[in-house]
C-alpha cells in the first residue's frame, strides 16, 4: 500500500489586467509557475503569454496530484459564469493574489 505524503499541488485560475480572460492550471508550485507565466520564454506562444495572463485571481491546494488534475478538468469545463462564481467565493473583489502566497 502506497502511503500518502506531503505533496502540494495547487489549481488556480489566472486572468489578465482587464480581467476579460481566464486561464486555469495546476502546478506543484504556484510561485514558481507564477514567475514563468509573468516572464515567459522570448518566443513563447502559450496562451497565457499571448492573453497576458499572469494575474493570480484564485487557487485551492490539493496534497493528491489526481485530485488536483480531476478539478483542473472539471474548473476548465465549466462556463464562465460557473468560473466567476468560484473566484467569487473566494476572492469577491478579484484581487490579484500574485504578493500573498
Amino acid at each position: 500500500m502506497k502511503t500518502l505524503g506531503t505533496h502540494n499541488y495547487y489549481v488556480y485560475i489566472l486572468t489578465n489586467k482587464n480581467k476579460r480572460v481566464l486561464y486555469t492550471g495546476v502546478t506543484n508550485d504556484l510561485q514558481a509557475r507564477l514567475y514563468y507565466h509573468i516572464n515567459p520564454n522570448a518566443l513563447s506562444k502559450a496562451f497565457t503569454t499571448k492573453y497576458k495572463c499572469y494575474f493570480l485571481i484564485y487557487y485551492k491546494h490539493f496534497y493528491d496530484i489526481n485530485q488536483a488534475i480531476a478539478r483542473e478538468k472539471q474548473i476548465k469545463g465549466y462556463r464562465r459564469s460557473k468560473k466567476e462564481t468560484l473566484i467569487n467565493n473566494i476572492n469577491p473583489e478579484w484581487e490579484f493574489l500574485n504578493d500573498k502566497i
